[in-house]
């Protein structure tokens, strides 16, 4: 791997692995709680199910009819579902890759999806301005559509299921998923400005939680591509300043599994690596192209990421700033991992 150290910051330009062959950029990935498979969706209209250890192609997953741009699976590992950019959602096998549902028409267009910690529902969002939650046994919709009143980016539920957040262009809203109640709604990223082009305004664009669902990340776009870290019981920004580093949006943010490290994927071509406790940037994964995806691998050894360059790349995280107790490369372990931080909420 080609590295330099600029003020302490380690840049690296070369990923230790490629997973190639798209034609498409790669505009979403998820990594199984098995550890040895991810799923990726890309511009070619499929799905790809890859083993992480050879790094081949498993199944070539098809049935989409526009680009791939929101992929997820569940906790248990026993479900994926995808969306594309014409609205067309699709559940499949998580053991398989084979479809359990053909695509149906779920909105105008599918922005972001993911299932509810027990695995019983699907969110997903959409520019048309509604949230929507799925029966993921029978794949109808759960109740009425969530209006947000404006274009949706992201929806992630909180480890606990308890919240779910919604990512706005104008908002950040929190809500009840079973009682349909919105719990608050803050401006997060969409500062008043009085700059009123699209292209430059600043907006919410991608969301995380915490893994104890203390705290959640925040995304921002254009004119505030910085990530913010909000208090979960009070909605407060905690420590005032918001994770500077990027000059474009924030595509996606993710955090590892010991809540030590958070990285982002940024239009600017950069993948960077950011210590929670303090909001530093330790690593910069340089990339030929603009990112869109970017997760951890279940241990945080390794960061994946996907976008304009067709592919997706796995750099090393460096052993001196991994969290000193990992998780155990098993099924069971991280099952169990999920469970205690369900019962810590």
């Amino acid at each position: 791997m080609a590295e330099e150290a600029v003020q302490g910051v380690i840049i690296s330009t070369t990923p230790s692995r490629a997973f190639g062959g798209y034609e498409e950029p790669v505009l979403a990935v998820a990594v199984f709680p098995d550890m040895r498979r991810m799923v990726t969706g890309s511009g070619d209209k499929t799905l790809r199910l890859w083993d992480l250890k050879d790094g081949v192609v498993l199944k070539i997953m098809e049935g989409h009819c526009d680009w791939v741009g929101a992929v997820a699976i569940s906790r248990d590992g026993g479900l994926i579902a995808s969306g594309d950019e014409k609205g067309g959602l699709i559940s499949w096998d998580g053991n398989t890759g084979d479809p359990l549902t053909q695509s149906f028409q779920a909105h105008s267009s599918i922005d972001s999806l993911d299932f509810s910690p027990d695995g019983t529902v699907l969110a997903t969002g959409s520019w048309d301005k509604t949230t929507k939650l799925w029966n993921t046994k029978t794949w109808q919709l759960q109740g009425d559509p969530i209006n947000c009143c404006d274009y949706v980016n992201c929806v992630r539920y909180s480890p606990s299921g308890k919240h779910l957040a919604i990512a706005t262009l104008g908002k950040i809203q929190i809500w009840d998923p079973n009682t349909r109640e919105c719990i608050t709604i803050f401006e997060g990223h969409a500062v008043r400005t009085s700059i009123s082009r699209t292209s430059i305004r600043p907006f919410n664009k991608s969301l995380a939680w915490t893994p104890d669902g203390k705290r959640l990340l925040s995304a921002g776009t254009n004119a505030d591509a910085t990530i913010r870290e909000w208090d979960s019981t009070s909605w407060e920004q905690v420590g005032g300043s918001p994770w500077k580093g990027h000059d474009k949006q924030i595509c996606a943010i993710a955090v590892n599994s010991a809540a030590t490290l958070v990285a982002s994927a940024s239009y600017d071509k950069d993948v960077r690596l950011w210590r929670l406790s303090d909001k530093r940037t330790i690593a910069i994964f340089r990339h030929s192209h603009w990112m869109r995806c970017v997760t951890f691998s279940l241990g945080g050894e390794y960061i994946l990421s996907g976008g304009g360059d067709k592919k997706i790349s796995e750099w090393a995280v460096l052993e001196d700033i991994l969290p000193t107790s990992k998780v155990s490369s098993t099924p069971d372990s991280y099952n169990t991992m999920l469970t205690s931080y369900r019962i810590s909420l």
